[in-house]
């Protein structure tokens, strides 16, 4: 459905020591760099990583969320180890949501722009 998403943060070089971190686990790496955008992807750029004066303002309330398909359950922990020694706030820690799916194993964080980010797998 989706060819890429575009989220506004505050500081681009502080965002990109953090995703870099994070979504490395996942596979994904910074496709592309300029001094106020970044494009995250595995082949192509799905995520675009914008500077902005005025990003989203966090509201966990909101329903907005970004959830990205892992691998393994490793990379759902390695993905939830490096956002939060990256800046990131933990949102959920690592584990089976039996509630969503028996064999669905996720962990939440919020980057440093306060959005919420998710990445999961099914299986062992």
């Amino acid at each position: 459905m989706f060819d890429h998403v575009s989220i506004g943060v505050h500081d681009i070089r502080a965002a990109k020591r953090f995703y870099d971190a994070a979504l490395s686990p996942l596979g994904h790496a910074c496709l592309s760099e300029g001094s106020d955008a970044l494009g995250y992807g595995l082949n192509a750029v799905g995520l675009w990583i914008l500077h902005s004066a005025h990003p989203v303002v966090p509201d966990p309330d909101s329903g907005l969320h970004f959830c990205l398909t892992a691998p393994t359950r490793a990379s759902v922990d390695a993905f939830h180890a490096a956002a939060l020694a990256h800046g990131g706030n933990d949102n959920g820690a690592p584990g089976v949501r039996a509630d969503y799916a028996p064999d669905y194993y996720a962990a939440f964080v919020t980057d440093l722009d306060g959005y919420r980010l998710e990445a999961y797998c099914t299986g062992p």
